[in-house]
């Protein structure tokens, strides 16, 4: 699945005339699952502060890990996000979601999350055809 693109917002691109807020809005409509989760965590980071707020339950089906392969994997997508949200946005395997605040404070912390031996770290047989 792709986005569900209106006509109208497809006219407007056609033109060059797109609106960042009316693309965010098409993501939400057409990836409720990943948005759901995104706004979780931003919430959940804001509610308990600390460095990063992150999903560790893997999704329920194939659809909702589609949508946050296309939500995460799109350089388009992901940036809308993250200005949207006003955090920095990480993945690791096929689910693992984390929000980082914009502080620079938590650059470390983001490094380590997304390095190479965290990467290796969390790996397990389950996620190896996720």
């Amino acid at each position: 699945m792709s986005l569900d693109v209106s006509p109208a917002l497809l006219e407007k691109a056609e033109r060059g005339e797109v609106d960042e807020a009316e693309f965010v809005d098409c993501v939400r409509t057409s990836l409720p699952y990943a948005w759901e989760m995104i706004s979780s965590l931003v919430a959940q980071l804001k509610v308990d502060g600390g460095n990063f707020a992150d999903n560790q339950t893997p999704p329920p089906d194939e659809q909702a890990r589609g949508q946050l392969l296309r939500a995460l994997a799109s350089d388009a997508i992901r940036g809308a996000l993250q200005r949207h949200f006003g955090v920095r946005l990480a993945f690791q395997n096929c689910h693992r979601v984390a929000v980082f605040p914009l502080d620079s404070s938590v650059d470390e912390t983001l490094t380590r999350f997304t390095s190479v031996r965290s990467q290796l770290l969390n790996q397990s047989p389950e996620f190896r055809d996720c």
